[in-house]
């Protein structure tokens, strides 16, 4: 049992558990795709077994950043582009929560985007979704880190002179460990994605497709999609690093082309999360630190002296 008495229990639970009663109804614009992902979310959660006190949702700035209001868990709504330290804190100390960040393409790939290469390339265990719609909605349509060259904005009223990133090798570069593109249309594979996201040991990136309505009419609806791993057009190995660089280079190309492919990109067994890494060389507890701070025959200290000091 950990020491959050409700991690662990056998309990029943379906969707609506993971509806919360203070705000149980998302204001999203109609049509948008975010609701695609609360969705999807609530769904993954009860296939694996969770119950809400077992989850921690972090969230950053952004239409995305309502997803922990309207998501009945543990939540913090952090600022723009900082819900990964402060995921990646609640991992370390309490690595039987399941921790899942969330953000938007402009909150995750831009103003966020240094957090994002560092947890990528530590691997800490936790799951991170990003609503992608290339567009910044909440603050009313300016160009985002992912809108196409030549896409028109109250940013960039004569069009964008910047090629957009490529999210899926941005990910694999940095160093994640699970890769995926699924899309708000697609809510059977977003569903099956984010569990084996959640299931993974490791940092898993999943880079969501959701459209915005309001203020990125201009582009496309993400259908018809192709599944990649469905189709025979398409045949790469996940594990293979190269195969899957070559894959998602494709995949990102065809994305500003009109063509939508989604499914797994890349998927590394094995490789030692932050923390195990940590524990392996001494430099972590190997009993975490939440469980010290609800031990009643612990004697309570601070964090800092919870390991030796560095000498």
């Amino acid at each position: 049992m950990s020491a959050f008495n409700a991690i662990g229990a056998d309990q029943e639970v379906d969707t609506d558990a993971f509806t919360p009663g203070v705000e149980p109804r998302a204001t999203w614009c109609p049509g948008c795709g975010d609701f695609a992902v609360l969705k999807t979310l609530k769904q993954a959660m009860v296939e694996r077994g969770k119950n809400p006190d077992e989850v921690l949702l972090v969230t950053g700035i952004g239409c995305s950043g309502k997803l922990s209001s309207y998501f009945e868990s543990y939540g913090f709504h952090s600022i723009h582009g900082r819900s990964l330290p402060v995921a990646r804190a609640a991992t370390l100390a309490n690595p039987d929560l399941e921790v899942v960040a969330a953000g938007g393409d402009g909150d995750g790939y831009g103003i966020g985007g240094n957090h994002f290469t560092h947890t990528a390339r530590e691997n800490h265990d936790m799951t991170y979704i990003v609503f992608n719609n290339e567009i910044f909605g909440l603050t009313k349509g300016q160009t985002s880190p992912t809108s196409p060259k030549g896409h028109k904005s109250k940013t960039q009223p004569s069009g964008s002179a910047k090629n957009p990133i490529r999210p899926l090798e941005w990910g694999l570069n940095a160093g994640a460990t699970y890769i995926a593109r699924t899309a708000a249309v697609n809510p059977r594979q977003a569903t099956e994605i984010l569990v084996e996201a959640m299931d993974h040991d490791g940092f898993a990136h999943v880079d969501f497709l959701t459209q915005c309505p309001t203020w990125n009419k201009d582009a496309k609806q993400y259908v018809p999609y192709i599944d990649v791993q469905d189709s025979e057009d398409f045949e790469f190995d996940v594990h293979d690093r190269d195969e899957a660089a070559q894959m998602m280079r494709e995949t990102d190309t065809r994305l500003h082309e009109g063509e939508i492919l989604t499914g797994r990109f890349f998927v590394e067994e094995g490789r030692p999360s932050y923390s195990e890494e940590k524990r392996q060389t001494g430099q972590m507890p190997d009993k975490p630190i939440v469980e010290q701070y609800f031990d009643e025959d612990a004697e309570w200290k601070p964090s800092s002296d919870l390991l030796d000091r560095h000498r």
